[in-house]
């Protein structure tokens, strides 16, 4: 029976399990995971927060990460500036990037989330105000999300990955882990 944990990383976490770079040690999944064989299924960022997904099956490691399964990831981001409908309807048709355009995407303005404080906090400026998007996509470049906000005009300041398929990141603490629970054939 293959292993599937659902993970809450922190903002400045590695998404792997030790540190190669020389310097002062940055924190990485086995500050948080001691689980002998797990891997993650995907990368996020480490200025990016959210769900990861650890497993110890090969098979579904690749299904998860892979892009030609398409598995909808969605996020919640904080943009500086408030986007508008075309900006929205930019992201929902797909963003030109220097490595090619996006697949379309699902994007709506949303509410505060209310999230847990991040740390350190984003940075706030007064005069530029800041708004809240739900955007899901079906690929996972490097840095997409980041990179398709900002060629619509609309910087990210905050990233948080709430879900993944039919995995959701509700009710986990940051730094927290729980097992999936099984799913019916």
């Amino acid at each position: 029976m293959s292993r599937l944990i659902l993970f809450n990383k922190p903002f400045g976490v590695l998404c792997q399990f030790s540190d190669e770079r020389t310097g002062p040690p940055r924190p990485t999944l086995k500050d948080y995971i001691d689980l002998p064989g797990v891997y993650p299924a995907g990368r996020l960022d480490h200025d990016s927060e959210g769900l990861l997904l650890l497993t110890d099956d090969g098979r579904l490691q690749a299904r998860i990460a892979d892009p030609k399964f398409k598995t909808a990831k969605t996020y919640l981001v904080q943009v500086e500036g408030e986007p508008d409908e075309v900006a929205l309807d930019q992201l929902r048709r797909g963003v030109r990037l220097k490595d090619g355009p996006t697949r379309p995407a699902e994007a709506e303005r949303i509410a505060d989330p209310d999230l847990w404080p991040r740390d350190p906090p984003i940075r706030v400026r007064k005069a530029i105000p800041d708004r809240w998007i739900r955007l899901t996509i079906h690929e996972g470049r490097n840095r997409q999300v980041r990179r398709m906000t900002a060629a619509v005009g609309y910087p990210t300041l905050r990233l948080v990955r709430w879900t993944i398929g039919d995995w959701t990141l509700d009710g986990l603490p940051p730094g927290q882990w729980r097992d999936a629970p099984p799913r019916s054939s």
